[in-house]
């Protein structure tokens, strides 16, 4: 294929050229010049920007994006591959402390709705016994004092509780468990963050009175599970491995 000039190679690859002026002087996209002085590119250049664009996608940096570059235009695949993985693992890892805090959040939010729809209807002004103005326990609570208004009961009976067991069982399976005030301590493989932390949310909806609390540290999470004394009895049948 003949040399493309920088308006083609934009057509060609969806990329604009302001984007490709940027990633030549950023050192990602090297180019010819013609005897004029245009930008001429060839179909390496095509290529090199289908890899800029997924490792972008995967969330790479450009200065880790050049380095790997380097790495693909040099070496061999298990080169990049060894490169690559280690990055990758970086990323996850950021993606599941994301989908964890934003689990705790969703969850912050339905019990707020869930307090704001229990209000009595009133034209008194609101005061702080108003229900949506009471501090949850991740931002006032000790880690031992859990929300009175929360029933000790769970919503789920029959197959969607033996269902619900048999999810957290999966999802904690060889978790290394260890007793904390009015709960447990539950730690497992990071990889298992959003399973986790999407289960915890959905516990939330059926029995509030569970506290959860998510800690990537590392290669592994540490689940928090707490609840109070009348909830022992629940928190054991969730948490308690399989016989």
């Amino acid at each position: 294929m003949s040399a493309m000039r920088i308006s083609q190679l934009a057509e060609r690859t969806g990329v604009p050229a302001t984007t490709l002026r940027f990633y030549e002087t950023a050192g990602l996209l090297p180019a010819d010049r013609t005897p004029a002085g245009y930008r001429s590119y060839g179909q390496h250049a095509v290529e090199r920007l289908a890899f800029i664009g997924a490792a972008k996608h995967l969330g790479l940096r450009l200065d880790e994006i050049a380095e790997l570059l380097t790495v693909w235009e040099d070496g061999a695949c298990r080169e990049v591959r060894a490169d690559l993985r280690p990055r990758l693992l970086a990323r996850l890892a950021e993606a599941e402390d994301r989908a964890a805090e934003l689990a705790a959040f969703t969850a912050s939010l339905r019990a707020a709705l869930e307090r704001l729809d229990a209000l009595p209807d009133r034209a008194a002004p609101c005061d702080p016994s108003c229900g949506f103005l009471t501090p949850t326990r991740e931002s006032a609570a000790p880690e031992t004092e859990h929300r009175p208004s929360a029933p000790v009961a769970c919503s789920l009976t029959g197959q969607d509780l033996t269902e619900r067991v048999t999810a957290w069982q999966r999802a904690l399976d060889g978790a290394r468990r260890t007793p904390v005030p009015d709960g447990l301590r539950l730690t497992v493989p990071a990889e298992r963050t959003s399973a986790v932390a999407e289960l915890a949310a959905a516990e939330q909806r059926c029995c509030a009175f569970f506290d959860f609390r998510l800690h990537l540290d590392g290669p592994v999470l540490h689940l928090e599970v707490r609840a109070p004394a009348e909830g022992a009895a629940l928190l054991a049948e969730l948490f308690t491995p399989a016989a």
